[in-house]
């Protein structure tokens, strides 16, 4: 079991940092589909992972991570294509 929440944790920076990095160098609009799913995903797996190690203020901070992609979906803002990089 704790192989997978190391894994999780892992796929989850990898996802929250490549989406971040895709979006500061223009490759990725913050209000694409994949970057915003990006950090839901990689914001729960996080969470996940910071709670089974206890690290409950990181914990915190990906919920509210995950709270605000979710908001952003729910705001109906995202685009389905990455026209706005253009």
């Amino acid at each position: 079991m704790s192989v997978l929440i190391e894994v999780l944790g892992w796929i989850g920076s990898i996802l929250i940092v490549g989406s971040y990095a895709l979006n500061i160098t223009g490759r990725l609009a913050a209000n694409n589909i994949l970057y915003v799913v990006a950090n839901i995903i990689g914001g729960v797996f996080f969470v996940v992972n910071t709670y089974y190690h206890q690290a409950y203020p990181s914990m915190l901070v990906n919920i509210v991570w995950v709270i605000i992609a979710i908001v952003m979906l729910s705001k109906k803002k995202v685009q389905k294509t990455n026209d706005d990089n253009a």
